[in-house]
């Protein structure tokens, strides 16, 4: 078939063409490749673009210096990805590949001409496909076909896919919550590779797990995919704690559909103690806002609800208030996220904060000269001020002190 899409057609930017007519002077084949064809074939534009070609980092690096084009980042080299920068916009071209050695984590590569075998060594169906410039589309194992079925599979055999690089059991349910209609939908053979393997998942940096995994909890059919984690032995490898809260987890996903949380927001629902978060941490290496977030919302996820009555923000507001921490309300964002509160969520997003109208100052002024009950003062009418809902103003507030 031949692709001829507006978001095909919007790709051929003046630096595409170029790279284009370079490789065509040079009667090097050059292919778009991977997910960018996937996200074509799915009327999506997409985010980033890998070309393949069958010319090898050496004869790219001479053609580009021959034409004056700059190369950027020599990193991907011995990978056989060679980046050029033309008309302000970057090209990263890897040359076809066969795997010769892999240890479940990284590949030793020998670089090839033919389209088959590179494509044989990639890991689903839907991610194996080439797209010439023309539009002709390049489907050796019937991706195109999986791809409209909505069906996620393995190229080849799953075993010796997941063998090659055991992190393709999290990009399996990567991409099964991404383009899968519905749960349940997976095919035996296919989940028995995936529980036979699991255990290979324990050498797999916990970088690179928590970069699918975040993806993953932020997809389709989250609560059916993490079950099926513990059903296939996965979660301990991957940091997850072994007894974790499965009916929580499939009760706070749905809470949260359509809030754009967090990845660690949904899956702070698993956790049962502040451990299972330090073990997470220990596994994943998150970040340490993503650590606090966790611990925040364990925290605070039963104690602090909705006030009773015709002000239900009133809690939020007023711990937002007491709060000396940074980013206390984007933490109480995502804690509302989590309750499932959409019309709290739109409230608070909208509630400025209000700044206290009183200062040391203005009490001198009134004849209050210690430091100590300066302080005091100042927080008997932050009390004050609380109770009126945050309403009264400076003079009121003074008035007030005299009282008090």
């Amino acid at each position: 078939m031949r692709l001829q899409a507006p978001q095909f057609q919007a790709l051929f930017t003046p630096g595409l063409r170029s790279v284009a007519e370079l490789f065509e002077k040079k009667n090097y084949e050059l292919r778009i490749a991977g997910g960018a064809v996937r996200d074509l074939l799915s009327g999506v534009t997409p985010q980033d673009i890998d070309f393949a070609t069958t010319a090898t980092p050496a004869e790219m690096k001479e053609m580009f210096t021959a034409a004056g084009v700059r190369l950027i980042n020599n990193k991907g080299e011995k990978h056989g990805t060679i980046t050029a920068r033309l008309h302000e916009e970057n090209f990263e071209i890897t040359t076809l590949r066969i795997d010769v050695v892999t240890d479940g984590r990284h590949a030793e590569v020998e670089f090839t001409t033919d389209w088959h075998k590179d494509a044989e060594r990639r890991d689903l169906t839907v991610n194996s496909m080439f797209l010439g410039l023309d539009g002709t589309l390049y489907d050796f194992f019937n991706g195109y076909d999986d791809l409209k079925n909505k069906k996620i599979r393995f190229v080849g055999k799953a075993a010796e896919r997941i063998q090659e690089d055991y992190l393709r059991i999290l990009r399996y349910f990567r991409f099964y919550g991404r383009i899968a209609e519905k749960p349940g939908d997976h095919e035996p053979n296919t989940l028995q590779a995936i529980k036979e393997n699991a255990k290979g998942l324990a050498g797999i940096s916990g970088e690179r797990i928590w970069v699918e995994l975040k993806k993953i909890l932020l997809g389709n059919h989250v609560s059916h995919l993490v079950q099926l984690m513990y059903e296939l032995d996965i979660a301990q490898y991957i940091g997850l704690p072994l007894d974790g809260n499965l009916e929580e987890f499939a009760r706070i996903s749905k809470n949260i559909q359509n809030l754009s949380p967090k990845p660690m927001t949904v899956l702070t629902s698993l956790f049962k103690g502040k451990d299972d978060v330090t073990n997470l941490d220990l596994r994943l290496k998150i970040s340490k806002e993503e650590k606090n977030l966790g611990l925040f919302l364990m925290k605070h996820r039963q104690e602090l609800t909705k006030g009773p009555g015709p002000e239900p923000l009133r809690p939020y507001q007023d711990f937002l208030m007491d709060s000396r921490e940074a980013n206390t309300n984007s933490k109480i964002f995502e804690l509302l996220k989590y309750q499932g509160e959409e019309q709290l969520l739109k409230e608070m997003q909208e509630w400025t904060v209000p700044s206290f109208p009183v200062s040391g100052h203005d009490l001198r002024k009134m004849g209050v000269s210690s430091g100590k009950e300066i302080g005091t003062a100042l927080q008997q009418l932050r009390d004050e001020w609380k109770k009126s809902g945050y309403h009264m103003d400076k003079e009121e507030l003074l008035s007030c002190l005299k009282k008090l």
